[in-house]
């Protein structure tokens, strides 16, 4: 079906790449395609596997290559985003998890002292943060909540592939009903979140490949509030969290001090920050008294 008189090497697909990448970048993202798509190791690549792939791979090189040139994020362009230890599908429907999000599992997995937990991530997107907290703290019992259809579809598969059991809900964390501030009064013992929390001014600040692929529900918040869904989630774990129950959020690093006396106000005490590893204020923790 389809014919190639000359097939793409590895030298020509990363330097094309360079359109829109810079040098290691292109070559970074090439052997990320050619190992995720194609299972090629280096050794593979360095002994010209890719000029030996079939008339149909080529096919689907060439296209993986227009995609990448277009602007689409390599995550979506092949399916699967590293988390961690950990691969996860991703699609323009959720956000592609980011390296200091995994930062944030880390401390909450850091501080739990037993293995039998409720814990519940709200906008949990792809279902990273609630799978790597199935996996790591055994026992527990892990909800996730989205308010998109499709985020959950997605972390549900996620859950399967990871091999964990996780609870999905429905739920718009700014409209809480009153069967789901019942159901889970004192009754959880950790919430993590990372909540939309960018500033529609700070959009010209992102790169283009961002704003024009990933879904902007998951990602800004107005400019005259930006602690939107920090501040509906802090009042909800108030009522939710048992006496003890601690909170964890990846926060923005320019509203650090808000965040501070937003959690202050609503009256949770122990609270911290942590810097990511980019060196900004990324993560914050409070605790329920």
């Amino acid at each position: 079906m389809f014919s190639y008189s000359i097939k793409m090497s590895y030298d020509e697909f990363w330097q094309s790449l360079q359109e829109r990448y810079d040098k290691g970048e292109a070559r970074a993202v090439a052997r990320y395609v050619l190992e995720t798509v194609f299972d090629l190791s280096l050794t593979d690549i360095v002994c010209g596997a890719v000029e030996q792939l079939s008339d149909e791979d080529q096919h689907r090189l060439r296209s993986i290559q227009q995609r990448l040139l277009n602007g689409e994020p390599v995550q979506y362009v092949v399916g699967v985003a590293d988390f961690g230890p950990r691969q996860f599908q991703v699609a323009p429907g959720v956000l592609i998890p980011r390296p200091e999000t995994y930062e944030l599992c880390q401390w909450v997995i850091s501080d739990v002292e037993k293995h039998t937990l409720h814990i519940l991530d709200i906008g949990t997107g792809s279902g990273c943060i609630a799978c790597t907290l199935a996996s790591e703290i055994p026992q527990s019992n892990v909800e996730a909540w989205d308010i998109s259809e499709q985020a959950l579809e997605i972390a549900d598969n996620n859950a399967k592939r990871s091999n964990v059991h996780v609870s999905f809900k429905q739920v718009d964390a700014l409209h809480l009903t009153a069967d789901i501030l019942q159901q889970t009064s004192n009754a959880i013992d950790i919430i993590v979140s990372n909540p939309p929390y960018i500033c529609d001014k700070e959009a010209h600040l992102m790169e283009p490949h961002v704003l024009e692929h990933e879904p902007h529900l998951a990602l800004f918040v107005p400019d005259n509030d930006p602690l939107l869904f920090y501040r509906a989630i802090a009042h909800f774990a108030q009522q939710s969290l048992v006496s003890g129950g601690c909170l964890y959020f990846e926060i923005n690093p320019l509203y650090l001090e808000q965040m501070q006396s937003m959690l202050n106000q609503t009256g949770f005490v122990q609270i911290e920050y942590r810097i990511d590893q980019f060196g900004k204020p990324r993560f914050m923790k409070a605790k329920k008294k």
